[in-house]
C-alpha cells in the first residue's frame, strides 16, 4: 500500500467518528468509448468487477472532443472521476497539470510487470517517477500490400522505402493496378497522419528536447522524394481513406496505408464497405491475399518506426485510490479480454500476457470476434504470422514529440496541415525539395 493510499485510509477512520460512510466508496470512471454496444460491454465489465471485488464502478460516457475541458472543469471543482480512459496526449500534460497521479498508475503497472507491456505503449506514459497512466490498448497504422501479387514478383514485403520503390517499378500498371494509392488531400487528417508514419520512419522530426527544431534537409529530402515516389504511382485528383481503401478493394491498387480498423471489412465481414475483387462481398478472398506491415523503415533510420494511438487508464488525484488501483488492475487481469472485446480490431493488447503466461492475453485477443453484419476471430481470418506483425508494432511505436516532452507542440504542427500542404506543393512540381524544407521550417516556427 502507498504512502497516499494509506493516508486516505487513516483520514476515512477518523472521519468515521464525524459521519457515517458506506462500506464501500462508488468509482466513477469516465470512458469516451461511448457507443452503445461499447458502453454496454463496459458496463457489464463493471458489473463483473463489482460482483467479485464488492466495489460498485459508474461508467459515464463523455464525447472525447469534450474529455480535456470536462477534466480541467472537474479539476478545478475538486470534482474528478476517479478513473479516465483517455488518449495518449493527454497523459504527461495531465500529470503536469496535477489532474492524474503517477505514483499509483506506476504503482499498478509494477504489480503487473513492466516486461508484460508493449515497450513503446510504456515509453509513451513515462514521467519523472514513474508512469502517468496505464496503458491499456492501442493500435498501428498499417501498410497493407498484395501479398499474392508480390510473392509471384518475388518482391520483399515493403518494410522499407526501398521495398516500397521497387515494388512498385514491379507493379505499377494502371489503370489495372496502380502501385500505391498515397494521401493527397491537403485538408483531410488521413494525410497528416500518413506523413508523419513516413516521416517517423526516416527519423525526421519538427521538434527536440528544447521544444521546435525545424527538419533536417537531408532526412527530410529523402522523405519528400519517397513520397513523392508514392504520390506518382497513385491515380490522380484529392485522395484520402476513402478512395484508398475503395481501390484496394477492388483489387486496383498494390499497397496502401490504413488503421486496423480496415480489417474486418477487408474480410468481408461489413456490408457497407465490402471487398469487390470478385462478385462476393462477403468473401475473405482479399484478406488471405493481404500481408500487413506495421513499422517500415527509411535510409536515415534503418531501425525504422509504427505511427501508434496509445490509450490509457488514469487514476486521478481526487480518487479513492486503493479502489480505483482495484479496478485498474481488474481491467488488465481478469476482465483485461473484455476490455479489449469492445473492439478488438482497433484495441490490441498493449499488455501481451502475464509473468506466468506472456501470450496470454494476445491469443485470447486473437480469438476475440470482429466485424459488424458478420461475426468472426481475427485468427480465422489472418495467419498467426500477421497477427504477430500487428501487435509486433506497439514495440516500435512512435509519435512526434513523445520522447521529448514535446507532443503538445507536436500536435499542434500536425493539426496546422502546413506540412500537408507543402508536400502536395512538392509532388505537383511547384516547390524543388531544398525549398520545401526551408518553406516548412519557416512557416512551422511560427507555432507556439
Amino acid at each position: 500500500m502507498t504512502t497516499k493510499i494509506l493516508a486516505k485510509a487513516l483520514m476515512g477512520t477518523a472521519l468515521t467518528t464525524l459521519i457515517a460512510l458506506p462500506a464501500a466508496a462508488d468509482i466513477r470512471f469516465w470512458t469516451t468509448e461511448e457507443q452503445p454496444e461499447r458502453l454496454e460491454r463496459q458496463q457489464r465489465l463493471a458489473a463483473d468487477f463489482e460482483e467479485q471485488s464488492g466495489i460498485a464502478v459508474e461508467v459515464i460516457p463523455v464525447t472525447e472532443s469534450e474529455l480535456g475541458t470536462r477534466a480541467t472543469a472537474a479539476y478545478a471543482a475538486g470534482d474528478l472521476p476517479d478513473v479516465i480512459y483517455h488518449p495518449l496526449q493527454y497523459a504527461l500534460p495531465w500529470i503536469e497539470a496535477g489532474i492524474l497521479d503517477g505514483e499509483i498508475a506506476t504503482e499498478v503497472i509494477e504489480e503487473l510487470g513492466p516486461d508484460t507491456f508493449a515497450s513503446g505503449a510504456l515509453e509513451f506514459a513515462a514521467a519523472e517517477d514513474g508512469y502517468a497512466a496505464v496503458p491499456v490498448d492501442g493500435w498501428t497504422q498499417m501498410i497493407l500490400y498484395r501479398k499474392d501479387l508480390f510473392e509471384e514478383a518475388g518482391l520483399e514485403a515493403p518494410t522499407t522505402y526501398d521495398a516500397v520503390t521497387t515494388a512498385i517499378e514491379a507493379l505499377h500498371n494502371p489503370p489495372e493496378m496502380f502501385g500505391f494509392v498515397a494521401a493527397t488531400k491537403v485538408d483531410d487528417n488521413f494525410m497528416s497522419q500518413v506523413l508523419e508514419h513516413v516521416f517517423l520512419a526516416n527519423g525526421a522530426s519538427p521538434v527536440g528536447d528544447g521544444g521546435f527544431t525545424g527538419f533536417d534537409e537531408a532526412a527530410t529530402t529523402e522523405v519528400l522524394e519517397f513520397y513523392k515516389t508514392i504520390a506518382e504511382a497513385s491515380p490522380p485528383g484529392e485522395l484520402f481513406w476513402e478512395q484508398s481503401r475503395s481501390l484496394y478493394f477492388s483489387g486496383d491498387a498494390a499497397m496502401i496505408i490504413w488503421s486496423p480498423f480496415i480489417l474486418d471489412e477487408l474480410a468481408g465481414l461489413r456490408d457497407d464497405a465490402p471487398p469487390t475483387i470478385n462478385d462476393d462481398p462477403t468473401s475473405p478472398e482479399l484478406a488471405t491475399k493481404t500481408g500487413i506491415v506495421t513499422s517500415f523503415a527509411g535510409p536515415s533510420n534503418p531501425d525504422g518506426a509504427a505511427w501508434a494511438e496509445i490509450r490509457y487508464l488514469g487514476i486521478t488525484v481526487d480518487a479513492d485510490f486503493d479502489e480505483a488501483q482495484q479496478f485498474v488492475e481488474y481491467s488488465m487481469t481478469d476482465g483485461y479480454t473484455q476490455t479489449l472485446a469492445i473492439a478488438p480490431e482497433g484495441k490490441f493488447p498493449v499488455r501481451r500476457g502475464t509473468e506466468e503466461n506472456p501470450e496470454e492475453f494476445v491469443e485470447a485477443w486473437a480469438e476475440l470476434p470482429v466485424g459488424v453484419d458478420r461475426k468472426a476471430p481475427l485468427s480465422e481470418l489472418y495467419d498467426p504470422a500477421m497477427i504477430d506483425e500487428i501487435v509486433a508494432g506497439l514495440d516500435t511505436a512512435q509519435r512526434w514529440g513523445i520522447e521529448d516532452g514535446q507532443l503538445a507542440l507536436a500536435s499542434k504542427i500536425v493539426n496546422s496541415q502546413i506540412i500537408n500542404r507543402v508536400v502536395r506543393q512538392f509532388i505537383d512540381g511547384e516547390i524543388e525539395a531544398a525549398a520545401a524544407v526551408e518553406r516548412m521550417n519557416e512557416e512551422l516556427a511560427e507555432i507556439e
